[in-house]
């Protein structure tokens, strides 16, 4: 399962396949319980009439500006299609139908739904909106608003077509009530995906705008869409900032789910098209909070006066999230990267010890695993739970996957680098690449062994660079090419490239996603996640075990199936991870005394602090 943030971050392609998605009208009603929250195993830890999450300060005052940072451009402040380069803060704006809280894995909470029930076979889902719900015109949220978003979001942008494609019908059940049936049974994460859906005003978005011109959801816009969040837009400069300001009459603001949060009046993003003019902004006070995720930068770049004088505060802070998986990511949609030696041999190449020592200052581990740092990774040989869904694909998988726990080559030694070198040129010679008198990797063709990496930020040349050295070592040829961020958005939707850094999140129940990463529905859907171009009919069935697990216990066993598939298929070369986050921010802030267990919390639950304030020199 992904959160919404994530889906809004999602490209995709047009063209998607979906399944057809109907309106209908009917009285009937299921006859089970209504849920004040969903869980994907397990009962929630807030009970029903729940004050407040307890990851929150409830006295928190309200006031002052946070200021965030982000690194591209837009053009548009319509997130919900495919067209353009919008930006995700819109998000803010507008309301889900439930809430995830940041301390449990897998539980939602109502927003502009107070309730929703399902039967036991998750066929299907229905959700009781808030009375007091409504849009910033002051028109109520119904369940016409709630069908319509399903609707032409799926119309609007494939992410979203692909996401909940097994929502085929909304009906409104009663005055306010929408039920959504599904295409299949069994599925527990349908309900809860269908919960993240945010309720756009099908009014505003089918009216028109002060020129008289229709709107469209599946056009770009710089109009401010009509929302029923927290905060409204206030301002924007194109492609440079836009500012948010807290709706004073939010309707939802003494919600149990946002009780202690959205305490800022002010919420202000800056965008730089270069990582490094943006860290120089902060130095220059230019925005509050970052993330840092240069190991360089954080061993050597925060010495200057404000951090000395305590101004600037940096702190590690350690969350029980899944680091997923950064990589080196293959296209095997290319002829040259289809056979699984090749990728291997890739793997051997790469010396991790040497860039952690030299360029990192060993501040990271190496990543083995797709759900690193969390229970869903495989470790060790594949259990009895685990061989209970591996064996009936045996002929169809890697024969590692059941004999040998997966590593990844270990250098720290010339030793070790001629060994991994020669067993890399090995596998190379193998699968039908030799070099030449002039040292050039080449196929039976005669064509050489080339590679271009394509990189969106300038700050991974220093770490590409020393991998590239090492493949010439085997005679591959390679390039490195450092675009912009749209032509680099654009290539990777359309997968034009041979390796780029691939990442891919995940969170403590994977779900429905994995197809979008891995499935072979989405290996030729342009914008899909599957940028590494899987098609494979084992993996595809390890995907649904793990959609369909019936329990906890058997979520782990199939995530840990599938975590093997897809590293003894060797379709990327593993990076690294750190297992907390790196965070530096100007003192003007408070936070709750208790960190939530999955989330930073910034802005939604920090405050602004005039004292801390007033003491900060620049």
């Amino acid at each position: 399962m992904i959160d919404r943030r994530t889906l809004l971050q999602l490209t995709a392609a047009a063209g998607a396949a979906g399944l057809p998605f109907s309106v209908q009208t009917t009285a009937s009603a299921q006859a089970d319980e209504w849920r004040h929250g969903l869980s994907l195993f397990g009962d929630l830890k807030y009970p029903a009439g729940f004050e407040k999450f307890d990851y929150v300060n409830v006295d928190a005052p309200k006031g002052g500006r946070a200021r965030r940072f982000s690194v591209g451009t837009f053009d548009s402040l319509n997130p919900y299609t495919f067209k353009g380069n919008a930006t995700s803060v819109i998000g803010l704006t507008i309301d889900n139908l439930m809430a995830s809280s940041l301390d449990e894995a897998g539980s939602e909470y109502g927003l502009i739904a107070e309730a929703a029930k399902m039967p036991d076979d998750f066929s299907s889902v229905t959700f009781k909106l808030r009375a007091e719900a409504k849009f910033h015109d002051g028109s109520p949220v119904t369940p016409e608003d709630v069908i319509w978003s399903m609707t032409e979001l799926k119309k609007a942008h494939p992410a979203y077509n692909f996401y909940y494609k097994n929502v085929v019908s909304g009906e409104k059940t009663g005055d306010r009530e929408v039920m959504f049936k599904f295409s299949e049974s069994g599925n527990r994460e349908l309900p809860q995906i269908v919960g993240q859906l945010p309720v756009l005003s099908k009014a505003w978005w089918t009216g028109k705008n002060d020129k008289g011109e229709a709107r469209n959801l599946a056009e770009t816009t710089l109009e401010a869409p009509l929302g029923n969040g927290a905060y409204k837009v206030a301002s924007v400069k194109p492609g440079r900032s836009i500012t948010l300001k807290r709706a004073d009459d939010y309707w939802g603001k003494d919600l149990p789910v946002n009780r202690g949060q959205n305490n800022f009046d002010e919420i202000f993003t800056i965008y730089y098209r270069d990582s490094t003019v943006a860290l120089e902004a902060f130095k220059g006070d230019e925005y509050d909070f970052r993330v840092e995720n240069s190991s360089k930068d954080w061993a050597t770049a925060y010495d200057f006066p404000a951090v000395k004088r305590g101004d600037v505060i940096k702190e590690e802070i350690t969350l029980q999230n899944s680091q997923g998986m950064q990589s080196f990511a293959i296209n095997t949609r290319r002829e040259k990267f289809a056979d699984a030696r090749v990728r291997k041999a890739l793997n051997l190449a790469f010396d991790f010890e040497w860039a952690n020592e030299n360029l990192f200052f060993g501040q990271y581990v190496r990543t083995n695993s797709f759900f690193s740092n969390s229970e869903l990774a495989a470790t060790g040989k594949p259990g009895d739970a685990e061989l209970a869904i591996l064996e009936p694909l045996k002929d169809k998988l890697p024969p590692e996957v059941f004999t040998t726990e997966y590593t990844n080559p270990v250098y720290g030694s010339q030793k070790n680098k001629r060994k991994n070198l020669r067993s890399a040129a090995k596998l190379l010679q193998e699968a039908g690449w030799k070099v030449d008198a002039k040292r050039v990797l080449r196929n039976a063709k005669g064509e050489a062994f080339s590679i271009e990496f394509l990189l969106v930020s300038p700050l991974f040349e220093r770490i590409v660079l020393p991998y590239v050295q090492q493949l010439k070592l085997l005679g591959i040829q390679t390039r490195v090419r450092t675009v912009d961020d749209s032509q680099y958005t654009r290539r990777v939707q359309t997968f034009d490239f041979d390796i780029i850094v691939g990442s891919w999140g995940q969170s403590l129940s994977p779900g429905n996603e994995q197809r979008d990463f891995w499935g072979s529905a989405s290996a030729e859907r342009n914008g899909s996640r599957n940028i590494v171009g899987i098609k494979d009919e084992a993996i595809d069935q390890l995907i649904d075990k793990v959609i369909f697990a019936k329990d906890r216990e058997g979520l782990v066993a199939a995530t840990k199936a599938l975590d093997r598939a897809l590293l003894w298929n060797h379709f990327v070369v593993p990076m690294w991870h750190i297992p907390y986050q790196r965070v530096v921010y100007w003192n003007r802030f408070g936070k709750p005394d208790v960190q939530p267990d999955h989330s930073l919390g910034f802005p939604s639950i920090w405050w602004f602090d005039e004292a801390k304030a007033a003491k900060v020199k620049t």
